[in-house]
């Protein structure tokens, strides 16, 4: 059987000679023909026609929006700011991630995927006091780090945001209370094994740890030194309940 991958480029006349179908592209003498045996026509597809490639690396146009957002929050952060950072059009922009609101979403699963790890695996400490101590030295390293803006996307979008931009403070509020339903979870496994006192309430516990990394959160956005943040968490640590 001849084979059905065969391409040749050549006159009218020689291509009507070719044993099989034959399906022309383009037009002319030097049209291309790609030939395919008797019978094999209805088994090969022509090939789609390629769109224009995109001329930027979509994941480092989204990390440099994730980076105006976490400066700037969901309603500081301006078109022209975005698309200046991500070095692309607005259509651009708006072909690959769709509209503002849709690049937010899009920002924010990154931001939970590369900078909220910690409090994924956080749950997966043996103690309950294990699980404060990766949280709390996870929100530690991220709130210091050198790479990225400081403070929470999460709480510096929410607490911004204005009645236009309610339906991005219900999702990052639908998402902060799925991570604190797990940490939930969590502990009321600990107080079941006698890792937490009778009297403390697991729920309470969680509400006191997102009030410690949202607070860390805004001392290091107001300018906080390492050694200070530091020290707010070994404090926090040394009055936790259980060893």
């Amino acid at each position: 059987m001849p084979n059905i991958l065969a391409e040749a480029w050549g006159s009218d006349d020689a291509m009507a000679a070719a044993p099989g179908g034959q399906v022309p592209e383009g037009t002319g003498p030097f049209r291309k023909t790609r030939y395919i045996p008797i019978g094999m026509e209805q088994l090969i597809a022509p090939s789609p026609t390629k769109g224009r490639p995109r001329e930027f690396c979509v994941d480092m146009a989204l990390a440099a929006a994730l980076r105006v957002f976490w400066q700037h929050g969901y309603e500081g952060a301006s078109m022209a700011e975005l698309t200046a950072e991500m070095g692309i059009t607005k259509p651009s922009l708006y072909a690959a991630f769709g509209n503002k609101e849709q690049l937010f979403h899009k920002a924010l699963d990154l931001y939970e995927r590369e900078k909220l790890e910690y409090m994924r695996t956080a749950v997966d400490a043996p103690t309950a006091r294990g699980v404060a101590e990766k949280l709390l030295c996870g929100a530690l390293e991220i709130q210091m780090s050198s790479c990225d803006p400081r403070g929470c996307l999460g709480v510096i979008s929410t607490t911004a945001c204005g009645a236009e931009a309610e339906s991005i403070k219900a999702e990052v509020v639908k998402r902060r209370a799925s991570s604190e339903q797990a940490l939930i979870e969590r502990f009321e496994r600990a107080k079941a094994e006698g890792d937490l006192p009778d009297g403390l309430e697991p729920e309470a516990l969680v509400r006191y740890l997102f009030a410690l990394m949202q607070g860390m959160s805004v001392q290091a956005g107001s300018g906080a030194t390492f050694e200070q943040m530091k020290q707010l968490v070994t404090t926090s640590l040394s009055v936790w309940p259980t060893r």
